[in-house]
This record gives structure tokens, C-alpha cells and sequence, in this order.
């Protein structure tokens, strides 16, 4: 799996790297089961502060993503998260938010849903068999 990580975006890294393993998780790139890297090695690997991927494993967690053990350390949930209203309510904002700017661009509707249909349409293939890639910018 690829972690991208932009260390000038204003996305906090923590956050950068959650959305990369939900990411993996859901292209095939990391399987149900599959263990990731400690929190020590994670860090090192991407160059953050290990309280960093601490943090994002931990809300992961929090999520249904991942389970963690103190033995196995994080491993990626057999069972994800199911549809909610709080996550229902998260995706409105964030889609209104979105679809907002796109409408002050002037982008057409048909483009903001082919564009959506080809993005949620590459999570439907299997992933790669791509393990252990940082990519730092």
C-alpha cells in the first residue's frame, strides 16, 4: 500500500494518513485481517511523530476499522463499519461544503456525478498487490 503524506497540505497529518488507510482498506490494498506496520515502524517509515500514527490508528479504532491488541497490534477489522445517521450527517456537510464550491466554479452537474461515479467505481476492483510504499511530498 501507498501512504501519501503532504507535509504542506492543510490537512493535519494524522488525518492525511486515516484517510490513506480507509483508502487501502477500501481498494483491496490492505485486506481484512492483514496487520499493519507498529506505530514505531509507521513512523519511521513516513517520518512523522510515532503520537502521530498513534493517534490516527486510535481513531480508526474508534471508527471499526482497525482493531488493536497489544500482541498483534493494529489489524485490519474483518467487519467494517455500517451505514449510520451520524455518518449520513458527516457526508451531507462534507458534500454540501463541496458541491458548493463546485456550483461557484461553475462545474456542470454531469461532471461532479461522473467524476463521483468513477472514483467510487475503482473501489469496486481489486487492489494492488503494493505493500510497504511511503510516499512523501
Amino acid at each position: 500500500m501507498i501512504i501519501e503524506i503532504d507535509f504542506e497540505s492543510e490537512i493535519p497529518i494524522y488525518e492525511q494518513l486515516r484517510r490513506s488507510i480507509i483508502e487501502g482498506i477500501a481498494s483491496g490494498d490492505l485486506k481484512p485481517g492483514e496487520s499493519l506496520p507498529s506505530v514505531r515502524q509507521m513512523a519511521q517509515d513516513i517520518g512523522i511523530n510515532l503520537h502521530t500514527v498513534n493517534k490516527s490508528y486510535n481513531i480508526l479504532r474508534s471508527e471499526g476499522y482497525l482493531n488493536i491488541d497489544r500482541r498483534s497490534g493494529a489489524v485490519v477489522n474483518e467487519n467494517y463499519p455500517k451505514d449510520s445517521e451520524k455518518f449520513n450527517k458527516k457526508l451531507a456537510g462534507e458534500l454540501n461544503y463541496l458541491l458548493a464550491e463546485t456550483y461557484l466554479r461553475n462545474i456542470k452537474l454531469e461532471d461532479i456525478l461522473k467524476l463521483c461515479s468513477d472514483i467510487y467505481g475503482k473501489y469496486n476492483l481489486s487492489g494492488s498487490e503494493i505493500k510497504g510504499k511511503v510516499r512523501r511530498r
